[in-house]
């Protein structure tokens, strides 16, 4: 892994927002990370979501964790502390959707770039991010292998008013997770 850093990093300033609204990849594949959710079940995601925190971890190691690759593009330390985030944030919203039986649920707002900010990303422990990351991995994982049958398709609507099932958060989920490895150069399309 890298060295302890002695001094505090420089800020970067902030990254480019993201307001897209990436539902879409539930409808069709995406041209950039290759994700297509027609061909991944729900069963599937645990097993993919511990196979990313490996992944991850080792984009921790590289010598370049700090850099950002273009100006307003996270670097591979700020994209390992946005996916622990992520897993959090979707881990929580499957354990709502699961709290409530079947009936609708509303998942509050989280502004990813607001919690990159807040939490500075930026300076980071490589070292100890890589342990959060794999530890929101397995909870997420842990989590994502519990619904079954028609729990798959209880019911959520995002505050923007998007509505999600059970297992169209678990496959948004992946694509986020996927597409962040894509950015990292960890996968191809």
């Amino acid at each position: 892994m890298s060295e302890p850093v002695t001094d505090p990093p420089t800020d970067p300033g902030p990254s480019t927002p993201d307001g897209a609204d990436w539902t879409w990849v539930l409808r069709r594949p995406c041209p950039d990370c290759g994700f297509d959710a027609a061909a991944i079940e729900p069963s599937e995601v645990p097993t993919f979501l511990r196979d990313a925190a490996r992944s991850y971890a080792v984009s921790l190691g590289r010598d370049d964790v700090r850099a950002r690759p273009a100006e307003g593009v996270w670097s591979p330390l700020e994209y390992a502390c946005h996916v622990r985030d992520v897993c959090d944030v979707m881990r929580g919203r499957l354990e709502q959707i699961l709290a409530g039986r079947g009936s609708v649920v509303q998942f509050a707002n989280w502004d990813q770039d607001e919690t990159a900010r807040e939490a500075q990303y930026w300076r980071a422990d490589p070292d100890v991010v890589a342990r959060e990351v794999t530890a929101a991995f397995e909870r997420a994982a842990t989590a994502y292998a519990l619904p079954s049958g028609t729990q798959w398709e209880w019911p959520a609507l995002r505050s923007n008013g998007s509505q999600f099932t059970a297992r169209t958060l678990a496959l948004y989920f992946v694509h986020d997770v996927r597409h962040h490895l894509w950015d990292l150069g960890a996968v191809t399309a």
